[in-house]
């Protein structure tokens, strides 16, 4: 905030002094001086009083925003030197390779899907705020992690289009692995805005850039299992409804959904929509349960373990990361071109979702035995009531589609995947310093 003025410049409180003269003329002149002095002392007062209100003025100096909900930050990007590492990293170096627009490449399934991408010879180049929903050092680690493999992650926004309209002016992108999000059910309630922002307004821009690119990209992009909300009917299955979300989180997938069958229908822009279930594994996301299970299990601190009504086992459909990201992959292999030019349809268009999930959901307090049995501590439990805070109190995949489309087929099971999140946690944080590989 710019430093306010603390006083006012000294002002003469009076109009000075004045001979005195008997006449009624000349005493009304001094009336006349000595009233145009107050008013001019008054409105200095006044006068510096609104400078000090407009200094103070939230409108003027707004407070600082929660960082996760800025909007377009200024970022350094931009030159032949940028344009060089954009080119390259995105550079195809395979036979039939793909170029692709990662969005979010610094998030937890980002960094395995630029990995996985650039393994295979596709071209990559990632995009992402670094925002501090969580650590942004955990974020700066997988950065490091994806440069020592040639991705190169922009530091930018979504909602930039001009940002945007720039890498395809770069790159012709092929496909476009929009995983940019504000993650997260609970979070919903203390700052809804940043879930309009990134999951709502984050895709329009996006699908507004990519509308009018030349060719169209064809897009995959990341939904959620949290769009079943309160559906009862177990496996959840693509056909089921999904107008009751539980959560403002899952609200907003829902929401992209629909616009992106509004864009598929009117642009006729090929995309994919991937509803994840319950991802775990290493370098994940320290908001999750098994992540920060983890952590307290170590320091000795309690752990919460929801409980539904009357007792009613509160269980999840743990998908390990590999396994998601084949599901991401075969979902940009079996994309279709988008039939739209330059804003404009020319027949119609790919447009999908499936679920990808491991069809063995696995009660919390499961879970938590597992780590024990992994960590060899055991877990102070404190059992609790499922708050309404949007959390349900199961998921369950059914995969039958994916597996029939995209070949999708998890192969890990959570005793598996838990002990490799187990030895990459050890790893990272051991000793109290973190490494970056």
């Amino acid at each position: 905030m710019s430093k306010q003025m603390s006083h006012l410049d000294n002002i003469p409180s009076t109009p000075g002094k004045f001979k005195m003269e008997k006449s009624p003329y000349a005493h009304n002149r001094l009336r006349w001086h000595s009233s145009l002095a107050k008013l001019t002392f008054w409105s200095f007062i006044f006068l510096g009083l609104i400078l000090i209100f407009f200094f103070r003025s939230p409108s003027s100096n707004p407070l600082p925003q929660d960082p996760s909900r800025r909007s377009l930050r200024t970022y350094n990007w931009g030159g032949p030197a940028w344009e060089k590492r954009v080119r390259s990293s995105a550079r195809v170096r395979s036979r039939n390779g793909i170029s692709v627009l990662v969005t979010g490449a610094a998030g937890f399934v980002g960094t395995h899907v630029s990995a996985a991408l650039k393994r295979r010879g596709d071209g990559v180049l990632g995009l992402d705020n670094f925002n501090d929903y969580y650590d942004p050092s955990l974020k700066r680690a997988r950065q490091a992690l994806l440069e020592r493999t040639g991705v190169f992650i922009v530091e930018g926004d979504i909602n930039d289009s001009a940002l945007l309209r720039k890498l395809f002016e770069v790159v012709a992108f092929t496909h476009v692995m929009h995983l940019a999000a504000q993650a997260g059910v609970r979070y919903a309630m203390e700052n809804p805005g940043s879930y309009v922002h990134s999951n709502i307004a984050g895709l329009v821009s996006l699908l507004e850039v990519c509308k009018s690119a030349n060719p169209q990209p064809a897009i995959v992009w990341a939904s959620s299992s949290s769009v079943y909300g309160l559906n009862t009917k177990v496996p959840f299955s693509e056909r089921d409804r999904t107008d009751q979300p539980a959560s403002l989180y899952a609200a907003t997938k829902k929401a992209g959904e629909e616009i992106a069958h509004t864009y598929n229908h009117i642009y006729g822009l090929s995309l994919t929509g991937l509803r994840f279930f319950t991802v775990y594994g290493p370098w994940g996301r320290p908001d999750m349960a098994y992540f920060f299970f983890t952590r307290d299990i170590l320091k000795g601190k309690s752990i919460p373990i929801f409980e539904a009504a009357n007792h009613g086992t509160v269980a999840r459909d743990f998908t390990y990361i590999d396994d998601i990201v084949k599901g991401c992959l075969a979902a940009l292999d079996t994309a279709e071109k988008s039939t739209g030019s330059g804003g404009k349809k020319k027949g119609p268009a790919q447009l999908r979702v499936y679920n990808l999930g491991n069809t063995s959901p696995v009660p919390v307090s499961d879970l938590v035995s597992i780590l024990e049995r992994l960590l060899k501590v055991n877990a102070k439990r404190n059992i609790m009531k499922l708050p309404r805070n949007g959390d349900v109190q199961f998921t369950h995949a059914n995969i039958s589609l994916a597996q029939r489309e995209l070949g999708y087929k998890p192969t890990t099971d959570l005793q598996t995947g838990l002990k490799k999140f187990v030895r990459w946690y050890l790893s990272y944080y051991s000793g109290g310093k973190k490494a970056t590989g």
